[in-house]
């Protein structure tokens, strides 16, 4: 426990940095969550969903994975979905990943870990799928990032595909799936332009990625 004092010791710092700025924050904090946004990214340390978009504890529902994937057979990932959306009522849903991934190069190189090449065989199949416009890409290092890009726009389809969010849409309620993808090199959010508010949204995507 002494190694990680240090860590206790910031812990009260921002605590007392926060209460200072805002008095009754925590109280207020404790007694309810009303996020408009549910974010699901990529459990990489270098990429803290709440500070690279400026919001405080409590206005971001967050979900993290290994290369921010959306599988319809997680049943983690689909539990946070159904929250955010059914008892939240959360308005967007934002699937970020970023340029660089560790997971996404992995897949790429076909290199081989263990137990986490099941869950990066969803990435492997996406580069076959998309095999022609990968190829045309001479420079490695945009392949990979184009990679990063169609697993985001893959992750929008499926979180659109999940009966929670269709629910959502037949009851006519205003939410909004989002494809957004963050660089490592400069901290800036790049929006992929891939916003989907409606069925016919989601069924447009088939075109594009599966």
């Amino acid at each position: 426990m002494r190694d990680l004092e240090h860590l206790f010791k910031q812990n009260r710092e921002w605590a007392e940095s926060i209460s200072q700025a805002q008095p009754g924050f925590f109280s207020q904090l404790s007694e309810q969550q009303a996020p408009e946004y549910l974010w699901i990214g990529c459990a990489d340390s270098r990429v803290p969903a709440n500070e690279i978009v400026g919001l405080l504890p409590g206005e971001l529902f967050v979900h993290r994975n290994v290369a921010n994937l959306v599988i319809h057979t997680d049943f983690n990932c689909l539990s946070v979905i159904e929250y955010a959306v059914s008892v939240l009522k959360v308005r967007h849903i934002i699937v970020c990943g970023h340029y660089g991934c560790g997971g996404v190069r992995t897949a790429f190189g076909g290199n081989r870990l263990g137990l986490i090449d099941n869950w990066l065989r969803h990435i492997r199949d996406l580069q076959e799928r998309h095999r022609s416009e990968l190829d045309a890409i001479a420079d490695e290092e945009q392949r990979i990032d184009r990679l990063c890009e169609l697993n985001v726009i893959a992750g929008v389809r499926h979180v659109s595909q999940t009966t929670m969010v269709e629910s959502a849409w037949r009851e006519g309620r205003g939410l909004v799936v989002h494809g957004w993808i963050y660089s490592l090199k400069d901290g800036l959010i790049r929006d992929l332009k891939v916003d989907v508010a409606n069925q016919a949204a989601a069924d447009a995507l088939q075109g594009i990625t599966n």
